[in-house]
């Protein structure tokens, strides 16, 4: 395809059709292509839900959407149609892997299960994101971040302390990182498919994404029996590593291992505390830690936060200014990385987006265009894959497919 040929990254050749909305799937989707992959996004005639997830928005459309879906085509397709069923099988002939989120059994009910495509696309890799996975007690279940982060034991350990209500991890990191371990499986699958050339089933949920967050966790609470709370910003196994309150805001301290806590001390004047018997080891600190966050408190509280992170920088301490999305967007090594690119939209115009987080030194992946708008390159795929105008014209008509001009 002369599309492919345009992009550049590690997938650059890959074809990749995402049957997926929200957010998990379309994660998915974005890291693939932001590595190169050619990614159709097929749309229902309304589009992904997350278009209407508004405010805000920017001339019209979604943000929330737009992030989601850099750097893919648009196609929107009605597959409760045989005839939109028959354009996906036709797309499908020139594609490495499929990405579906939807609930359990809507695929199969489609005709369009894993089983059935298998049948005849034999090299096909076919990913399915869902809340708790396709096989289990729970497989039919509808999953969202909320519950996934309840479910997996993250609220539980998230939170001010004991005795607090159960608090969620700001964003909605089961989604993301669901997206993300599909993307790895994909890629494994392809990986095993370029030497066998045979595909197969890719099956990873928000479960058990929530679940990989949990290894400090489970780690203590399979060797003691005891379930691990909510310790603030603090670290289950090694002190101090937490935020403190300075002058004039919040700093992060990552002492983590003696050296730094050494370290630590020289650099905020506090050596006589390497004497102190409740914190000589990181195991006397982790049985002190409310005692030793204390009698650091009222340290850090004497000066402002750019002088504390001078001084720990100078002295090797590993520490961090707590910044709000805004800042951490204009922090220069964000900028450095090209975490924050622009993009040209069609309707929005020059705008901003997320980059990608993983660099190439030979194969340099990138951010390689806006969200489409729904059904933009609709007529585009259609003819690529060998559609007649006429029978694009007559597929539009009728209602299979939707286009929107840029």
């Amino acid at each position: 395809m002369a599309e492919t040929m345009k992009r550049s990254g590690p997938l650059a050749g890959m074809r990749v059709i995402e049957l997926a909305h929200i957010m998990a799937g379309p994660v998915c989707g974005l890291m693939l292509a932001d590595m190169g992959a050619e990614v159709i996004k097929v749309e229902k005639r309304e589009g992904d839900d997350t278009r209407r997830t508004v405010p805000p928005a920017l001339e019209g459309e979604s943000a929330a959407y737009m992030m989601m879906n850099r750097g893919k085509r648009g196609l929107s397709l009605d597959l409760k149609d045989p005839d939109g069923v028959a354009v996906l099988r036709r797309l499908l002939k020139g594609a490495d892997a499929l990405i579906e989120n939807y609930r359990g059994g809507t695929m199969e009910r489609l005709g369009i299960g894993y089983e059935t495509l298998k049948v005849e696309f034999p090299e096909l890799v076919y990913c399915s994101l869902s809340g708790f996975g396709r096989t289990g007690p729970y497989a039919d279940r509808a999953g969202f971040d909320l519950v996934a982060q309840g479910m997996s034991g993250l609220m539980s350990v998230t939170g001010e302390g004991p005795g607090r209500p159960p608090m969620k991890c700001g964003p909605p990191v089961t989604d993301i990182t669901a997206g993300i371990l599909a993307a790895m499986g994909i890629l494994a699958a392809y990986a095993n498919r370029l030497r066998t050339g045979r595909g197969q089933a890719v099956d990873t949920s928000l479960f058990e994404a929530g679940i990989t967050h949990t290894y400090w966790q489970s780690a203590i609470a399979m060797a003691t029996g005891v379930a691990p709370g909510p310790m603030g910003s603090a670290h289950p196994l090694n002190a101090p590593y937490e935020a403190f309150e300075t002058a004039d805001g919040w700093i992060t301290i990552g002492a983590a291992n003696q050296t730094n806590w050494l370290r630590l001390l020289k650099a905020i004047g506090a050596d006589d505390l390497a004497e102190d018997p409740r914190f000589a080891l990181n195991r006397d600190r982790m049985a002190n830690r409310h005692a030793l966050a204390a009698t650091l408190a009222p340290i850090f509280r004497a000066h402002g936060s750019a002088e504390w992170l001078a001084r720990l920088e100078a002295g090797g301490v590993p520490a961090g200014p707590v910044l709000d999305v805004n800042a951490m967007h204009r922090d220069p090594q964000t900028l450095a990385r090209e975490m924050v690119v622009e993009v040209d939209h069609p309707r929005v115009g020059r705008m901003t987006t997320l980059g990608l987080p993983v660099k190439f030194s030979e194969t340099p992946g990138r951010v390689h265009g806006p969200a489409p708008l729904l059904g933009e390159h609709s007529r585009a795929i259609l003819a690529e894959a060998g559609y007649a105008p006429a029978e694009i014209d007559a597929l539009i008509a009728r209602g299979v497919v939707r286009e929107t001009a840029a």
